[in-house]
């Protein structure tokens, strides 16, 4: 049986009721050699071709993804093994990429004191945590993210620990934090609104949120080609949106921005790599 596993960004193919995904699967062989297959997951005449590559357990999570939102497939996908096995290591690879990692340091810059990073992941932000920085306690839904982070975590400079599971109920007490940190995270909560509330309710009068968001573009035609692409990117990407407003959310739950930059991407579509970064304080 090859072991099979989809690389990430997904291809679109369009058809007169709109856009329709593909995913490029990635097997590697036992002998060494591999092989790439571009395939339409919502199209049955290709579920057979699906299922001999990856196998029946992993096709049916794979087809599960063309499923309506809000049907038991989706739900088993998004909250099942796709969910908790694959797409974290997913998002490892995808965010893990060099060309993050100027962006990272720019967000992580000026913290100091005790942190929470809301959305930890893998651990992406820890080299570059300030010398600053006394603790960060991290939280992250995902056992498999926490684990990937295991070797960063143990090079850090500064103490990690993980408690708390959900950015939307923090398990802190209140004005217990210097400051906070979200990157990429706020697109995907549930609840975005009660999550930056309980964000301002854990950091101390004063304390900053740091943040690096993708969202809503500044731009009409992009926010167009947003707009069409979101179900698709909340089926693929468990839970995603490319049309959060950051800054409006930020300051509608009563954060006082400082200065925000507000840019695209190099090398990422306009429709997914419309990013703000900047900090935000809890009054």
């Amino acid at each position: 049986m090859p072991l099979a596993f989809w690389t990430g960004e997904p291809l679109f193919g369009f058809s007169d009721d709109g856009p329709r995904p593909h995913v490029l699967i990635y097997a590697a062989q036992p002998n060494g050699h591999s092989s790439a297959h571009e395939m339409l997951v919502a199209d049955q005449g290709h579920r057979r071709r699906l299922a001999a590559l990856l196998g029946p357990t992993r096709a049916a999570a794979l087809w599960a993804l063309g499923a309506p939102r809000g049907t038991s497939a989706h739900r088993e996908v998004v909250m099942g093994f796709y969910g908790k096995q694959v797409l974290p290591r997913i998002i490892n690879v995808a965010c893990g990429t060099k060309a993050a990692e100027p962006l990272r340091r720019r967000v992580c810059g000026g913290l100091e004191g005790e942190v929470v990073e809301l959305g930890f992941g893998s651990g992406l932000n820890v080299p570059f945590y300030p010398a600053a920085v006394t603790r960060v306690t991290a939280v992250e839904p995902s056992d498999v993210g926490w684990k990937l982070a295991a070797e960063r975590v143990k090079a850090a400079t500064v103490p990690v620990r993980r408690s708390g599971l959900d950015g939307q109920s923090l398990p802190f007490p209140d004005d217990s934090y210097d400051a906070a940190l979200s990157t990429w995270t706020l697109c995907t909560i549930p609840d975005v609104d009660a999550a930056l509330r309980e964000v301002r309710r854990v950091l101390k009068p004063g304390g900053t949120l740091h943040f690096l968001e993708h969202g809503l573009a500044p731009d009409e035609q992009v926010r167009r080609w947003q707009r069409r692409l979101d179900p698709v990117e909340y089926r693929l990407a468990g839970g995603c949106h490319f049309t959060r407003p950051i800054v409006d959310l930020l300051t509608a739950a009563g954060f006082t921005l400082g200065e925000v930059d507000v840019f695209y991407e190099q090398g990422a579509p306009k429709f997914a790599g419309a990013d703000s970064m900047g900090t935000a304080v809890s009054p």
